[in-house]
């Protein structure tokens, strides 16, 4: 809590009371002069001529002196002293937040149930290989969570009424007890069970797995 601070531009008039928690260091005069850079960056991620990992590598701390990312350290706590305001006065705003990290933190339970071990830089593996494997592992819990989300879409259309907009905005679709993980397939054999223990005329069909 010590580093969350109230990022102010300088002289404004702040009460007494927020004062040991404001920082008047946001400069206005850098936001404006690196304002059509930082805007550009963000047009070129957002329409895919550049990566978000890019723009980090290249504006990132290493750039301090450019305009660019002047503006954008000002500008981003600017943003930061708003989100705080509205995360710290407003309870409706904190639970609809406190309830995503949950959510986005339960993606990791669902990681660890499809595999529980380590993914380890086990000698002789590359760069691409570890990203080959946790693109992997995150390529097959996006498809449990699309599984899931088209499930509930499905139950949805079906009885609207039993699950209004105010209940679904809680529900996120990562549960994983009913997905079979471990590639353990269990077979119904009970049409079968006179045959199998009374050593009946065997079946001329072969039944799908269940």
């Amino acid at each position: 809590m010590s580093k969350r601070k109230l990022y102010l531009p300088r002289g404004l008039d702040v009460p007494a009371s927020l004062k040991p928690i404001v920082s008047e260091t946001v400069s206005t005069r850098a936001i404006s002069r690196g304002w059509v850079s930082l805007l550009r960056i963000a047009a070129s991620t957002k329409s895919g001529w550049c990566s978000a990992t890019f723009v980090l590598d290249r504006f990132g701390s290493a750039a301090r002196g450019d305009e660019a990312f002047q503006a954008g350290d000002a500008f981003g706590r600017l943003l930061l002293t708003r989100f705080l305001g509205a995360y710290l006065g407003n309870p409706a705003f904190r639970r609809i937040n406190d309830a995503l990290l949950s959510q986005g933190e339960s993606v990791h339970t669902l990681q660890r149930a499809i595999y529980s071990g380590p993914i380890g830089a086990r000698h002789g593996r590359t760069p691409e290989q570890m990203a080959a494997i946790s693109s992997s592992l995150t390529l097959l819990t996006n498809v449990v969570m699309t599984w899931n989300a088209t499930r509930i879409s499905e139950v949805r259309a079906q009885t609207p009424e039993i699950f209004p907009d105010h209940h679904l905005r809680h529900i996120a679709p990562n549960a994983h007890e009913h997905i079979n993980t471990k590639g353990v397939i269990t077979i119904n054999v009970s049409p079968h069970r006179g045959r199998l223990l009374c050593g009946g005329p065997q079946a001329t069909e072969i039944r799908k797995a269940e």
